[in-house]
């Protein structure tokens, strides 16, 4: 019962941000959906320690959609990742509720952390195709991330930033309201992937 309501929760999630979708059977067409239906999995299985079968579920998933997902990134409520091919998602990644992700984006390490090496995504963040953003830091909630930025440093909540390397280019004062307020204020585990 659980997953039925988690699938029809992330379907009503990418028809309410595409406008091409024409009917709700096409959402399972969808790259992005099929990738996340396969990260829930591996990482059900990543947090049992079953680090083998993890990857191999994981790794089937980026030959079907071009998406890789590490088992091991936390990722919160409707996440949509658009077009999809070429992200790749850290395994010390870290994504609030209702981020958008475009095709070819990056949340990876720099190559010189250990432990934590990946970004930590807050909530509405929008992340533009070909953005990369990389190293252990925090982008704030309702940040918007220009394409092609390369981001090396934490992003300040309700900001926008662009260039490599990106810098602030624009700031809101007040937080943007959302329809998806209520919702995001639940904590990461309460969707199907907490053990």
């Amino acid at each position: 019962m659980k997953i039925i309501k988690y699938i029809k929760s992330e379907m009503d999630n990418i028809m309410s941000k595409d406008p091409a979708i024409k009917s709700p059977m096409e959402v399972f067409l969808y790259p992005g959906f099929i990738a996340l239906l396969y990260y829930r999995v591996a990482h059900r299985f990543y947090l049992k320690k079953k680090y083998f079968i993890a990857r191999y579920i994981s790794q089937r998933g980026v030959k079907r959609t071009g998406i890789e997902i590490h088992p091991g990134a936390v990722i919160g409520k409707g996440l949509f990742i658009d077009h999809g091919q070429g992200v790749v998602i850290g395994e010390t990644a870290v994504i609030g509720d209702h981020v958008t992700i475009y095709q070819g984006v990056t949340l990876g390490g720099t190559g010189k952390e250990t432990g934590k090496r990946h970004p930590s995504i807050g909530n509405h963040v929008l992340i533009s195709a070909g953005a990369k953003v990389l190293g252990s830091f925090k982008v704030g909630d309702n940040a918007k991330i220009g394409a092609g930025s390369v981001v090396l440093k934490e992003v300040p909540p309700n900001a926008t930033v662009v260039g490599i390397p990106a810098k602030v280019i624009r700031r809101e004062e007040e937080t943007q309201v959302t329809e998806y307020t209520v919702i995001s204020s639940k904590k990461y585990c309460d969707h199907i992937t907490c053990a």
